[in-house]
């Protein structure tokens, strides 16, 4: 149910008060709206009065936001970016068919944007908009309609798809291998070990896993996968990888398993949505192509 009129001024009140507002310039905003300044004071005044809140201190010739004008701005700042996404959308797909996604950035990069192709020649109907996202975030402040989530299947608000397990393996360049003779897992305490920000245990956590004592585990930090995956093609190391992601870079000999020791994550990748999406026919098409897609990259690893 919409809020009652009186809490929804008209758009032409809410962008020139937010002009205002970010200008901070009544004369600034008229010019960016190609309106004459006293029309944009007129606006301001009819918000103000609609709204019963003073949202301006006028000084002279200069105005200020009050701490409420400020807030407000912020959010009205917000909900019209909104407004112009979804008219840029439908501009671009009038059959109302796009899906905002927020991916992680290597998992987007090296897989799920080189499949995307076959996506839309099955769905010509369909456009999809990408967006990178490292964290969780909230649905009803974002203008996104799924995200890939990797992680605990927690996520308040929404709705979570198991998608995959993961399994990682240590992976150096064969001449960083060579060099340094590395043949077992004891054979990693003694080599530069590269780290990620978002999974700092991750080492010490394969260790355990392969019965290897240890005080401390330190290295380079890196915060994404591509980085570190680069990293250890530089011959900077050792980095503890998964193994969906590298499937070409071993291909072609770049890297190799340090020690054939692969050991599965704690945690899975998921696709996250709000519950009031899910039947959302875009998302619903998306979902059963993931599903598929997923499953036949299963039955092609070697």
């Amino acid at each position: 149910m919409l809020p009652a009129r009186r809490f929804l001024p008209s758009l032409s009140l809410l962008t020139a008060f937010e002009a205002a507002a970010r200008t901070g310039s009544v004369t600034a905003a008229a010019r960016e709206l190609d309106l004459t300044q006293s029309a944009v004071s007129r606006q301001i005044k009819a918000l103000e009065e609609q709204l019963g809140v003073t949202l301006f201190y006028r000084e002279r010739q200069t105005i200020r936001l009050t701490v409420a004008g400020d807030s407000y701005a912020r959010e009205i700042r917000e909900a019209l970016r909104r407004i112009s996404n979804a008219s840029l959308n439908l501009r671009a797909n009038p059959q109302g068919g796009s899906l905002n996604l927020a991916i992680l950035p290597t998992f987007g990069a090296r897989w799920l944007a080189p499949r995307l192709g076959q996506f839309l020649v099955a769905n010509p109907g369909i456009t999809i908009n990408l967006v990178t996202r490292l964290s969780p975030f909230d649905f009803r402040l974002d203008s996104i309609d799924a995200a890939i989530h990797f992680g605990e299947p927690v996520w308040p608000g929404a709705q979570l798809t198991f998608l995959m397990r993961e399994t990682t393996i240590p992976a150096c360049s064969p001449s960083f291998k060579a060099a340094h003779g590395i043949e077992k897992p004891e054979d990693m305490l003694r080599v530069p070990l590269l780290h990620l920000t978002t999974r700092p245990d991750a080492w010490e956590k394969w260790l355990r896993e392969n019965r290897v004592p240890f005080e401390s585990v330190h290295g380079m930090l890196f915060d994404q996968f591509a980085t570190a995956s680069q990293a250890a093609m530089g011959g900077l190391g050792v980095a503890l990888l998964p193994v969906f992601l590298i499937q070409e870079e071993m291909r072609r000999g770049e890297l190799v398993a340090a020690v054939d020791r692969e050991i599965e994550s704690d945690q899975r990748y998921y696709l996250a949505f709000p519950k009031d999406r899910a039947e959302y026919p875009p998302l619903v098409t998306f979902r059963t192509w993931l599903d598929s897609a997923l499953t036949e990259a299963r039955s092609t690893v070697p």
